[in-house]
């Protein structure tokens, strides 16, 4: 059976009001649209120079918004998008009501028991009473729900199961050590299809819309693995030079060791790298990484 993962490690921020749709496209990366299809983009609140304050999964509910992410910040995050609400008619709270869960090793037949399309492209959410159901990437789902039906769900694993999968998948976390230290692009979040290039203005649209006009960034994240414990973020990776060539962006434990993602410079992408001494071998991501 498919195994489920309780993400304690994740909370949600509630968008509620007349104007909530409104607000998060002007204030997210990824076009946001109210009463369409149910899909709950990927997408990064930036800075005025492009940098990613935060990276959110904007989940349509019924009634309101819900803004997935890490729970580590998540008080100064909720503190500065406040500041932006001005005239809107919009609300802001930490939503303490609903839970988070992972679902791994989702094969189309486990998926299909569960009454969810294996066809189902990243983003699409399906709805199942109070359950809402989200295709994240391939083999790995997400629920979100009032905590105690998340919770009857009997989730097992630890959140560090689903870091892993994320990781796999290329997805990065964005917790204090990294706020506005990255543009968009560096944490891949244009292949992530968590920006729209054909939307309207936002914070940070311009030098996004450069960079993806004029060229690229010197830096990009990259997978890979260690035969050693997982790393602290901003740990630094190092070419055999010694000189720092990068940093972990998200690291989860492994049976041999522990995966990782880490921003690194495209000069030193191909040679030997470690991170205090341990090796570190390159995996392959489920998208090419962009090398101008």
């Amino acid at each position: 059976m498919p195994t489920l993962s309780l993400l304690t490690e994740s909370t949600c921020v509630e968008v509620r009001g007349a104007d909530a749709g409104k607000f998060l496209h002007s204030q997210l990366s990824q076009t946001i649209v109210t009463g369409a299809a149910a899909s709950a983009p990927l997408a990064g609140w930036l800075d005025a120079r492009g940098r990613v304050r935060a990276l959110l999964r904007a989940w349509p509910l019924p009634d309101r918004w819900l803004l997935a992410t890490p729970r580590d910040g998540v008080d100064d995050l909720l503190k500065r998008l406040r500041m932006f609400v001005l005239r809107s008619a919009v609300t802001l709270r930490l939503a303490d009501d609903v839970a988070l869960a992972a679902l791994l090793d989702a094969t189309p037949d486990r998926l299909a028991a569960r009454g969810l399309l294996p066809s189902a492209a990243p983003g699409t959410v399906i709805a199942h009473g109070e359950l809402h159901w989200l295709c994240v990437g391939t083999g790995y789902w997400q629920v979100l729900g009032p905590s105690a039906a998340v919770a009857a769900l009997e989730p097992a694993n630890t959140p560090a199961a689903a870091a892993l999968a994320e990781i796999r998948l290329g997805l990065p976390a964005i917790t204090p050590p990294l706020v506005d230290r990255f543009v968009a692009q560096m944490l891949n979040l244009d292949v992530l299809g968590a920006v729209a290039f054909d939307k309207g203005c936002y914070p940070g649209q311009e030098i996004v819309a450069r960079v993806h006009n004029l060229g690229d960034v010197k830096r990009r994240v990259h997978r890979y693995s260690a035969a050693a414990a997982a790393f602290a973020i901003g740990a630094a990776v190092t070419a055999a030079s010694g000189d720092a060539v990068g940093e972990v962006v998200r690291s989860a434990p492994t049976a041999e060791g522990c995966e990782l993602l880490a921003v690194i410079d495209h000069a030193a992408a191909d040679g030997p790298l470690a991170i205090a001494g341990a090796k570190l071998r390159e995996l392959p991501l489920p998208f090419a990484v962009p090398r101008r």
